[in-house]
């Protein structure tokens, strides 16, 4: 597969909110598009979605919780959870399709990285610091 420009792709949709599937990783679909400030009315799929914002704001409603996700950021819906768009969401989206297998979502799991920042040094890159090479 070559390089793919995701922001180019998106630009070469026909219309907001229409995906593009890009390519596939195992049994993952990765699709990108558009997002126009416009609500999208809630759906649930039998599939989770991890959700990433490339550039600007994706605002949600998930099981009547609001949830905001910005550049840079990743939101993960499980298979069957209802969720739509709310207003004001705009910029440039991911869409990685994830069918639901034996192991679930477990894969995805980010519990606990929210708000993180870069993950901290293992220990190996500390035992190295200093010594001008890398693990």
């Amino acid at each position: 597969m070559s390089v793919v420009n995701l922001f180019r792709a998106a630009a070469a949709l026909p219309d907001v909110w229409s995906s593009r599937p890009l390519g596939e990783v195992g049994t993952a679909c990765v699709k990108v598009l558009r997002m126009d400030e416009l609500p999208v009315e809630e759906e649930s799929h039998g599939s989770a979605e991890v959700l990433l914002v490339l550039d600007g704001r994706l605002e949600l409603s998930v099981e009547d919780t609001e949830v905001a996700v910005g550049q840079g950021e990743m939101y993960l819906v499980k298979a069957g959870v209802r969720h739509a768009v709310r207003p004001g969401s705009r910029g440039t989206l991911v869409i990685v399709e994830v069918p639901e297998g034996p192991g679930g979502d477990g894969l995805l799991a980010a519990d606990g990285l929210q708000g993180a920042g870069p993950p901290a040094p293992s220990a190996a890159d500390q035992a190295l610091r200093g010594t001008g090479r890398s693990a």
